[in-house]
């Protein structure tokens, strides 16, 4: 695995879409079949991490992913852009400001505009092929 590689990950809207009778994590199985080839530190962005503990989350996620989950983000961030700035606080905090990363989420308004490091899912629907393509491409480069 490569050490200079973040994948942060959100939850709703990512790993199962938002809408009412969505099952929890209906849509993991795309990320599996990812990890099953490629691999990076996958970091939880997601507001679970706020009500969840690191032990329990990994638990939740596929035998396949749990290896590669190196954390979580910090402390909320209040203010413009929050998920954004959680992400670089967890990588200076680390020493790793220069690591290539990216942010699978469904939240858009918590980054800059035209961030190119999201990875940005359509909250109804979680995690499609296109984001699935555009995150091994990055993985493979």
């Amino acid at each position: 695995m490569s050490s200079d590689r973040f994948l942060f990950l959100d939850f709703d809207g990512v790993l199962h879409p938002t809408t009412h009778g969505s099952s929890l994590f209906s849509k993991v199985y795309l990320l599996e079949e990812v990890f099953s080839k490629h691999q990076c530190n996958i970091v939880i962005s997601s507001s679970w991490r706020f009500h969840v503990d690191l032990a329990e989350i990994k638990l939740r996620l596929p035998d396949a992913i749990q290896p590669y989950i190196t954390g979580v983000t910090g402390e909320a961030y209040i203010g413009k852009y929050s998920r954004y700035h959680e992400i670089v606080g967890y990588l200076y905090g680390r020493d790793k400001h220069l690591a290539e990363w990216r942010a699978l989420d469904d939240s858009w308004i918590e980054f800059p505009e035209g961030c190119k490091n999201l990875i940005r899912c359509n909250p109804n629907t979680g995690i499609s092929d296109r984001e699935v393509e555009l995150l091994i491409d990055w993985l493979k480069k």
